[in-house]
């Protein structure tokens, strides 16, 4: 079935388009405080109209006690926890509208739902990218949002109208490649494979670097359309016959925008490619380099919404077949039968929906293809996001927070034991482990809007970077407003719907931790490298358990070496929770921590140390290879 909406789809974060990295800071265990790299000036004067905590959001909610203007982030964050929770927030929008004021503190409790009169509930968003359709919904209370305790994860109520939710989110999900797209992708790994560009430009060096980005940029555009030549003579000679670089602008933004668009849709190619890539466009945005190529090599990514949109098609993803044409089959606990039907159900929908809305304009192939990029995206989520959602279910079913089931499987953790940097009780790192389990399944569930952000951060005409060696090499720090915004809404939504919040809340970007938006997307994108590789070998473990055929031997040795394989997938388990959550992997004791990106180091941490466990045989006798899909490791 179609995956169900995210949190971050229903309740998106209002805030304006120019935040320029917030830090929060809840029960803060980091050291290190990056207000100024984040672009805060430290000046206490907040712009009319702007929030007076972060003074670069709007206004959205005022606190009668607090007597000040918030935005709706940080007055979650403000009034989550203490006596501020008692405070009363109302919208700015009702404020002062003739109505009974409260006294301070008052707080009228309503026994027919527990709710508290004036307190702020989720709003409508105003974020400009969603859709009238999909905000009358969410204000009309369509729908809702909860969090299940049991499972660990964000949930939505089942009368949600799917028609709402694809339109919004086909918005970000890039149009797969074509057969000629294809080989035109395969010129640009070539041409990005022999170019030095990142070596002659990002480094330290007098001289005019404005002529040597341009110099490099034509050089790289000169080898692509050799290899077009090369590949198809009667294409080249079209192209370039008698022509300068900026005539074939269109050739040369298409072919950059298939590199983008790929790497998109599949994270784990272009990995050294990528980063040239976008590091050449960025620089290809500047005013000074503009000027001096005169023309342009940025264009819009290409969505399923776009070309639907271009096409007058749109009201196609209203059609209530688009959820079969575009479900994910999963075969695990089906027999051949039920799969093949499903096959057949979706190959039927898929026609129906070509035959039906097919025009002179829009070619049925058209929508065959933005059908299977909808398509695309369910399996992304299925290999990336659905990895969190079976830690999770492992995490509550096999402990409980309330104590632990012996001290070999207790999850606490103290300061300077075994590399930790944080001290936990075993409830509290439960609480720290399904929180951030919970954190990265919305992430990656919001990976393509977050992506498609990082991409305008990183292409933005007016947002300059500066190099600076951050303690890992030369990088490229530059702001990341949107990625910021959607990060930060995502952030703040988990934390309204857990309730309580363990460890820091701070959000690296645009600092020495994390320079840019490539950086942000690419430790997320490592999520599913980290969670996947585990969740095999917990799956092998249960097959044993099950009597799978052949595996007697297997079992006989786990039963003999560890006691079961019950008890083996707890002990992976909790040393999984308690050494892959505890503030370390850092070069220093300021970084990592439990900030949101330190919880990732951690992570990493503790797959380079993954040979020295005393489990590692179960690793190897499932097929483990690594954490990079090679023998290298991760």
């Amino acid at each position: 079935m179609p995956v169900a909406p995210s949190l971050v789809d229903i309740l998106r974060a209002s805030a304006s388009d120019d935040v320029l990295g917030i830090i929060f800071a809840g029960d803060n265990d980091d050291k290190q405080s990056d207000t100024k790299d984040n672009g805060v000036d430290g000046d206490d004067s907040a712009p009319e109209g702007s929030c007076i905590e972060c003074k670069d959001q709007q206004a959205q909610v005022y606190c009668e006690q607090c007597q000040e203007d918030f935005c709706e982030v940080c007055a979650g964050m403000i009034h989550r926890t203490g006596a501020r929770r008692r405070h009363v927030l109302k919208p700015l929008s009702i404020v002062g509208v003739e109505q009974q004021v409260q006294p301070t503190g008052a707080m009228e409790e309503d026994t027919a739902n527990g709710s508290r009169t004036g307190e702020l509930q989720p709003a409508a968003s105003e974020d400009e990218d969603m859709s009238g359709e999909a905000a009358s919904a969410i204000e009309a209370g369509a729908l809702g949002v909860s969090f299940s305790a049991q499972s660990g994860r964000v949930e939505t109520s089942g009368n949600a109208a799917f028609s709402v939710w694809i339109t919004e989110r086909a918005k970000y999900i890039p149009i797969r490649l074509t057969l000629r797209e294809r080989k035109f992708l395969r010129l640009l790994e070539a041409g990005l494979k022999v170019s030095e560009y990142t070596d002659k430009i990002d480094i330290l060096m007098y001289g005019n670097k404005t002529k040597r980005i341009v110099a490099q940029i034509k050089e790289l555009c000169a080898i692509i359309s050799g290899l077009v030549l090369a590949s198809d003579y009667k294409v080249g000679q079209t192209l370039f016959e008698d022509r300068q670089f900026e005539d074939n602008e269109d050739f040369y933004q298409k072919i950059f925008e298939i590199g983008r668009r790929h790497k998109i849709m599949n994270p784990e190619k272009m990995r050294n490619e990528y980063g040239k890539l976008m590091f050449l466009l960025q620089d290809a945005q500047s005013s000074d380099v503009k000027a001096m190529l005169n023309f342009s090599l940025v264009t819009p990514i290409k969505t399923v919404y776009s070309v639907l949109e271009s096409l007058g098609v749109l009201y196609i993803l209203e059609d209530e077949m688009v959820a079969v044409a575009t479900k994910e089959i999963i075969a695990l606990g089906k027999s051949r039968a039920q799969i093949q039907l499903e096959v057949k159900q979706k190959e039927r929908a898929i026609e129906y929906l070509c035959k039906a809305y097919a025009t002179g304009d829009c070619p049925a192939e058209v929508i065959r293809q933005c059908l299977y990029s909808i398509g695309d995206n369910h399996a992304y989520l299925r290999f990336n996001r659905d990895p969190c959602d079976r830690m999770i279910d492992y995490l509550t079913a096999c402990f409980t927070p309330q104590r632990a089931e012996n001290n070999q499987l207790s999850l606490a953790i103290l300061h300077g034991q075994n590399g930790a940097r944080l001290s936990h009780s075993h409830e509290s790192q439960f609480h720290y482990v399904l929180q951030t389990l919970t954190l990265w399944r919305e992430m990656l569930h919001d990976m393509f809007k977050l992506w498609y952000d990082a991409d305008s951060d990183l292409l933005s005409t007016n947002n300059t970077y500066r190099l600076k060696d951050t303690g890992q090499g030369l990088n490229r720090v530059q702001h990341c407003p949107r990625v910021s915004k959607a990060a930060h809404g995502i952030l703040h939504r988990t934390q309204k719907a857990v309730g309580r919040w363990v460890g820091s809340a701070m959000i690296h970007l645009g600092d020495r931790n994390v320079p840019n938006a490539l950086v942000f997307i690419d430790k997320y994108n490592q999520v599913a490298s980290i969670l996947n590789p585990v969740v095999r070998v917990l799956e092998f473990l249960d097959g044993l358990a099950g009597g799978a055929a052949g595996s007697k031997g297997v079992a006989a040795f786990i039963e003999h070496t560890f006691g079961g394989t019950e008890l083996t997938k707890k002990l992976i388990l909790a040393d999984f929770f308690r050494s892959a959550f505890d503030g370390s992997g850092a070069d220093n004791f300021f970084d990592a921590g439990s900030c949101i990106d330190g919880r990732l180091t951690s992570a990493w941490n503790w797959c380079s140390t993954v040979e020295k466990k005393p489990f590692f045989s179960v690793f190897l006798l499932s097929g483990f290879v690594g954490f990079n899909g090679g023998p290298e490791g991760f």
